[in-house]
């Protein structure tokens, strides 16, 4: 069993930065692919960004890559998600998600474990 929890949402103003940080409990987290969801009111959850199980692979939705970066530590059981240059259109609640391999994940089918969220809202 994996436990996930985030932290480090809120309210920041266009173009500014937040740092989301997710922390995991269970034995299979270093093993484990980790990645980022999205789901703003009256939409559909969707993929941000995910991690290898060793950080060696990356890879970003279109409408985020450049402004976010997502990385881990395996030492520390932590998964954070780096987000600069924010806009209005990335409000929405973020979601961590323990995937159910170690490789590059981009569907939410993907995932076993996913935690409460946390959310992020960007003032224009």
């Amino acid at each position: 069993q994996v436990r996930l929890v985030e932290s480090g949402g809120g309210l920041v103003q266009a173009g500014g930065s937040l740092r989301l940080s997710c922390a995991a409990s269970g034995r299979t987290f270093s093993s484990s692919a980790m990645g980022w969801f999205r789901q703003a009111p009256g939409k559909e959850r969707e993929f941000v960004a995910t991690v290898t199980w060793n950080g060696g692979g990356l890879s970003y939705a279109d409408s985020v890559k450049g402004r976010f970066t997502i990385s881990r530590d395996n030492a520390k059981n932590t998964v954070y998600l780096q987000m600069n240059s924010l806009k209005p259109e990335d409000t929405a609640v973020y979601y961590c998600a323990g995937g159910t391999r170690s490789w590059v994940l981009v569907r939410s089918s993907d995932y076993a474990y996913w935690g409460q969220g946390t959310q992020v809202t960007v003032s224009s």
